[in-house]
């Protein structure tokens, strides 16, 4: 890529719409938007920076549409060079036209992200921020995009730049116990650099919440099991308000994981309707009743749906005991004469002196929530079960995986450094301490080569 070029895209997304935006970035902005944007009436001045102008994207005589046209003189724009952008009607034709037509007037087609590329390359912002633009794109909770705009707005810059001056803090002081060791001796210097060390140690470990960060970007991992004709396909629909699966009294109609996602505090949950769990030996669905398995291995939390109507299987009873820690037990079909009790409701159950105990519920250390697939209300409980792990703090620094390894690499470096200076004389940590500061650059971008660019920004959809 030619940084000197002038570059062009379709900001707006495919298809038809309301509106589609061609944007220029680079020198030749302001004379391409001149060749193919012929503003209303006569006008003789030049461009007026960041006034909109209506007018007509032309060929040549011909009108292809009418439209608004803006141009922001460098360095007030997005890539502190000139920038112009058409607006147009969002037809795939004449917005493929216009990109035709600004292509032969000497622009060239935009990179993945290179907008956004050039403007931390002009020093508009730097990498964590260039990254947090398409966070913010892709944000599809409340969460998401909250901590997208903390990042926006220099959370992650200060935190990890207030890291890094601690860092050369220590850097110099080893740099001056190298320099003046008959003033600072190398025990002097060493027993000064691991409170240090140690103190910068647990911040930046502190700041490594990976959990915290899957849940934003991943959301939250939810695997409803149970033996076949539990009603777990009618508790997916219920739960996320559409017909999304496939519901009959046959059973074993789900064969294969299917998916649905909602929203609960602020953070996406993605639930998935598994096969039903059984012994079988038809081999199609014996596929179906491993992935469950795999499903449940996976998930963040695990909601086993019971059919309360019917006395406890024993399918019912193995998924019960392979249950992991983060589980439910829902006891669907409430809405039915119930077969299966909660502790405290052993006295109900019909037949109870023939069959003590056989289908109540004991203690598994798993909520149990009574609920009706049928009943929307009956369903809120599980809501609130769910929302328990959404739970996220506004006050985390880092939540980008890429930003996240690169501190667990500063920190691995910090250890190592630190047991050096606990072990060895201090000077042999030198080493170790720039490898944590390069680490911590790659964050900011600081310090930062093309292969490390060309991997952030081939992630970015094109107009940005």
């Amino acid at each position: 890529m030619n940084e000197n070029d002038t570059i062009i895209a379709i900001a707006t997304p495919p298809g038809e719409g309301g509106i589609g935006i061609l944007r220029l970035s680079g020198p030749r902005s302001e004379a391409i938007l001149t060749k193919v944007f012929r503003r209303a009436g006569t006008p003789t001045t030049p461009w007026e920076s960041h006034r909109l102008t209506y007018g007509f994207l032309q060929e040549g005589d011909l009108i292809l549409d009418e439209g608004m046209a803006v141009l922001m003189r460098a360095p007030r724009s997005y890539t502190r060079e000139d920038v112009a952008e058409i607006q147009l009607h969002g037809g795939s034709y004449v917005l493929q036209k216009g990109l035709e037509l600004c292509l032969n007037q000497g622009a060239r087609m935009a990179a993945p992200g290179e907008f956004t590329r050039r403007a931390f390359l002009n020093g508009r912002i730097d990498l964590s921020r260039a990254e947090a633009v398409m966070s913010l794109i892709a944000a599809r909770g409340e969460q998401e995009h909250r901590a997208a705009i903390r990042e926006m707005e220099g959370g992650v810059t200060a935190f990890v730049r207030g890291a890094a001056d601690k860092l050369y803090e220590i850097q110099a002081g080893l740099a001056a116990c190298v320099d003046y060791p008959e003033e600072i001796s190398e025990e002097e210097g060493a027993a000064e650099m691991i409170p240090r060390l140690e103190s910068l140690i647990a911040l930046l470990e502190e700041s490594i919440q990976e959990r915290g960060s899957r849940l934003l970007h991943q959301g939250l991992r939810v695997a409803l099991i149970g033996r076949p004709n539990v009603g777990k396909s009618s508790l997916l629909n219920a739960l996320l308000g559409e017909e999304k699966a496939i519901v009959t009294p046959i059973p074993g109609t789900t064969r294969d994981l299917v998916q649905g996602e909602m929203t609960l505090g602020g953070v996406r949950v993605q639930i998935t309707d598994t096969a039903g769990v059984r012994e079988t030996q038809d081999e199609v669905e014996k596929i179906g009743v491993e992935r469950s398995r795999r499903a449940m291995a996976e998930a963040d939390v695990t909601l086993l749906a019971l059919d309360g109507s019917q006395p406890l299987q024993k399918e019912d009873q193995d998924l019960i005991v392979a249950l992991p820690e983060q589980a439910a037990i829902l006891i669907n079909k409430q809405d039915l004469p119930q077969q299966i009790a909660l502790p405290e409701q052993a006295d109900i159950l019909p037949n109870k002196q023939d069959q003590p105990q056989q289908n109540t519920l004991l203690e598994t250390g798993h909520r149990l929530i009574p609920c009706s697939a049928k009943n929307p209300e009956t369903l809120r409980p599980v809501k609130d079960y769910l929302r328990e792990f959404t739970a996220l703090s506004d006050q985390m620094a880092v939540t980008q995986p890429r930003h996240l390894d690169a501190l667990k690499r500063a920190v691995g470096f910090l250890r190592e450094a630190l047991e050096t200076v606990q072990t060895l004389p201090p000077d042999l940590a030198a080493t170790d301490l720039q490898a944590a500061q390069q680490a911590l650059g790659e964050i900011t971008g600081d310090q930062v080569d093309e292969k490390l660019l060309d991997k952030v920004f081939s992630s970015f959809c094109v107009g940005k």
